[in-house]
C-alpha cells in the first residue's frame, strides 16, 4: 500500500473530521426536532383546562353583537346555548356579557310562554335550549315564572293524545322543531334535557311518554321496541327518527335498516338514563356496548366530522349522567374519557380562542356555536380540583 504523504494525511484528516461534525449537527438536529414533537404530545404542553375555557370565554365576550346576540339570524337558540355556556363556564347574570344576552333572549318570550322567533319554525327547539339557558340564571327565583309557562308549552307541544296520536303511534312521545314537524330524537333530547332542568323528575309523565318515543329509536328489538327497524340493525345504537318513515342521518344498511351513528347514540342513552332506566336495562346495556364498539374522539362515528362538536357535547353529557372516569374500547382499554375529550379539545382550539368545524353541517362552521358547544363539553370534562 502507497503510504500518504504529510498532506494528503492531514486533508484526509480534515475530511474525516468535517464528515463527523456535519453528522453530530444532523443528530443534534434531529434530535431538537424530535424533543419538539415529543413536547407537542406532552400534558405540560398542552394549555390547562382553566387556559382553554378562559380563552374560549374571551373570544364570545369579543364576538357578541351590539343586541347582545351571538347569531341573531339562527333566532335565539344559538345565543341561548352560548349564554348557557358563558354560565357554566363561571360567569353570572349580572356579568355585562351574560346580562346583554339574557336582556336579547327576553326579547323572545311570547304570549303563549314559549321562547322562539314567532316567524320561524323552531319553537319547540328555541324554547326548550332557552330553558336550559334561563334555568342557568335563574338567581332568586327571577325567572320562575318565565321558567314554568315555556315548560307548559313544550309539554304541550309533546306529540300525543292532544295531536291524536296514542301510544300505538310511532310518533308517541316524541318532539320535533315544532308542533307540526315530525318527532326526532335530537329534539325529543332536549325536549328532555329542558323538562328535567325545569324541575321534572324521572317519574315525570312527559319523560315517560318520551321514553316510549326515545326506545323505539334504537336498534334494539324488546318489548319497547318492536318497530319494523328493530330487528333490521340490532346493534343497540341508536339513529335520528322512527316517525315519517324513520331516517337515519347516517343511511341506510342494505337490509332496511337504519345506521346508528354516535351523536344519536349518547343522546339517546342520555334520554334513557335521564327518564329513569337503570343501567342494568338491555336498553342501556345495548347502548353502552355500542359506545365501546366504536368509542372515538376523532369523528362522530357513523357521521365522520359532520356534527362533531354536537357529538363531542352529547357524549360528555352521557357518560357523566352514566357514572365512571374510564370507558372501554372495542379491545377492552380502559379510557380516561374525560382527560382524553379535554385533550381533543385543546388539540382543536383556535388561536383566537374558538373552535371551529371544517364541515358547515348542522351550522357547525360558525364558531359562535361551536364554541359553545365546546365550553358545554368541557363543562362535564371539569377536574376535580377546578370549581365552578
Amino acid at each position: 500500500m502507497e503510504r500518504q504523504t504529510d498532506a494528503s494525511f492531514d486533508a484526509s484528516r480534515v475530511s474525516r473530521r468535517d464528515a463527523l461534525g456535519a453528522a453530530l449537527v444532523g443528530l443534534a438536529s434531529t434530535t431538537l426536532v424530535c424533543n419538539r414533537l415529543f413536547a407537542a404530545d406532552a400534558p405540560s404542553a398542552r394549555p390547562s383546562y382553566e387556559q382553554m375555557v378562559a380563552r374560549g370565554v374571551e373570544f364570545l365576550a369579543k364576538a357578541q353583537g351590539a343586541d347582545g346576540s351571538f347569531s341573531p339570524q339562527a333566532g335565539p337558540a344559538v345565543t341561548a346555548l352560548v349564554t348557557a355556556a358563558l354560565l357554566k363556564s363561571g360567569r353570572t347574570p349580572s356579568d355585562p356579557v351574560v346580562a346583554k344576552s339574557l336582556k336579547f333572549l327576553e326579547g323572545f318570550v311570547q304570549p303563549d310562554g314559549g321562547i322562539y322567533n314567532p316567524k320561524g319554525h323552531h319553537l319547540n327547539y328555541e324554547t326548550c335550549i332557552a330553558i336550559t339557558c334561563f334555568t342557568e340564571a335563574n338567581r332568586g327565583g327571577k325567572y320562575d315564572a318565565l321558567l314554568a309557562k315555556a315548560a307548559a308549552l313544550v309539554r304541550q307541544m309533546q306529540w300525543d293524545d292532544g295531536e291524536g296520536h296514542d301510544r300505538n303511534s310511532v310518533n308517541f312521545g316524541g318532539a320535533g322543531y315544532g308542533s307540526k314537524n315530525r318527532p326526532d330524537l335530537s329534539n325529543t333530547s332536549f325536549m328532555i334535557d329542558a323538562l328535567k332542568a325545569a324541575g321534572a323528575g324521572p317519574d315525570d309523565p312527559a319523560l315517560q311518554r318520551a321514553l316510549v318515543f326515545v326506545s323505539r329509536c334504537q336498534n334494539l328489538e324488546s318489548e319497547y321496541n318492536t318497530t319494523a327497524f328493530a330487528a333490521k340493525n340490532p346493534d343497540g345504537g341508536f339513529y335520528y327518527t322512527v316517525a315519517a318513515g324513520g331516517a337515519s342521518m347516517a343511511g341506510d344498511t342494505p337490509e332496511g335498516g337504519l345506521r346508528s351513528y354516535g351523536s344519536m347514540t349518547y343522546a339517546g342513552l342520555k334520554s334513557m338514563i335521564f327518564a329513569g332506566v337503570k343501567a342494568d336495562d338491555p336498553r342501556v346495556k345495548a347502548a353502552v356496548a355500542w359506545a365501546h364498539q366504536h368509542y372515538t374522539l376523532t369523528e362522530n362515528p357513523g357521521m365522520g366530522d359532520a356534527g362533531l362538536y354536537y357529538y363531542y357535547h352529547t357524549f360528555a353529557k352521557a357518560l357523566a349522567a352514566l357514572g365512571g372516569p374510564t370507558v372501554k374500547d372495542a379491545e377492552g382499554r380502559e379510557h380516561d374519557w374525560r382527560a382524553e375529550l379535554t385533550a381533543a379539545l385543546a388539540e382543536r382550539q383556535q388561536a383566537d380562542g374558538s373552535w371551529l368545524n371544517s364541515n358547515n353541517r348542522w351550522m357547525e362552521g360558525d364558531p359562535n356555536l361551536v364554541t359553545g358547544y365546546a365550553l358545554l363539553t368541557l363543562s362535564y370534562c371539569r377536574p376535580v380540583s377546578v370549581s365552578k
